[in-house]
């Protein structure tokens, strides 16, 4: 008898003044952390591919929607009224634990957004799902850069041992946030035409100065954490 995964679930709940609240459910395929969700009646024209499509976009021209765009056209019309800098308490609930936080609209909007982009089957932003996973929602530049590059060695030593080249410099990892950073580029453009305030669009800045921070900083900050691993320096093989 096959074995089967029980999906896994993310909780995002914003409060806000006046004892407003909006929850969002994300679900997850618990192999592919594929998202998992029901398809809408019927989708905005800026959802369509073709719309402002991303300069760095691989998917054919046959492809009617941008698969990036459906997943968070909800998303994007719960928040379309909101300013960026309003206030609001976030708390998300994971499988092993809650994190909740005080913080701007834009700050967790920009968690939650990161989380369906990446799960939503878009060819370059495929390469940052197995994050979600261990999904950490306002993480520091330090902690994202400790996560990154432990997914992208981890997968690493997976190519070795199934016989394909492995890239222990990091430079693909590199190569991969700087076409990222192309989609979430893209995206802006999307998402500017889709909104009546700007907490949609500053959500998505966050999210892509986050990403270039991380690639321009990765070396420099890999070596800061250089003392950490002390231990491991100073044995011999």
């Amino acid at each position: 008898m096959a074995h089967t995964v029980s999906p896994i679930r993310i909780t995002y709940k914003f409060e806000f003044e006046a004892a407003e609240e909006k929850q969002f459910d994300i679900l997850l395929d618990g192999v592919t952390l594929k998202v998992l969700q029901s398809p809408m009646p019927s989708y905005p024209e800026w959802t369509k591919l073709a719309y402002n499509k991303c300069e760095n976009c691989p998917l054919p021209n046959t492809v009617e929607f941008c698969p990036v765009a459906q997943n968070i056209s909800h998303l994007v019309n719960e928040f379309k009224f909101l300013t960026s800098f309003d206030k609001t308490q976030v708390t998300v609930t994971t499988v092993e634990r809650t994190y909740s936080v005080e913080t701007t609209i834009q700050n967790g909007l920009s968690a939650i957004l990161g989380i369906y982009m990446v799960t939503s089957d878009c060819p370059v932003l495929d390469h940052l799902r197995p994050m979600v996973r261990f999904h950490l929602p306002f993480a520091s530049t330090l902690e994202t850069i400790f996560r990154a590059v432990s997914m992208y060695l981890i997968a690493q030593y997976l190519r070795m041992h199934k016989g394909l080249s492995a890239d222990w410099n990091l430079e693909r990892l590199e190569e991969i946030y700087k076409e990222v950073s192309k989609v979430n580029k893209g995206m802006w453009n999307r998402l500017s035409q889709a909104s009546s305030f700007d907490a949609n669009v500053n959500a998505l800045i966050v999210l892509n100065t986050f990403g270039d921070a991380l690639r321009f900083s990765l070396k420099r900050d890999l070596e800061a954490l250089a003392p950490l691993f002390s231990k491991y320096l100073e044995e011999k093989k």
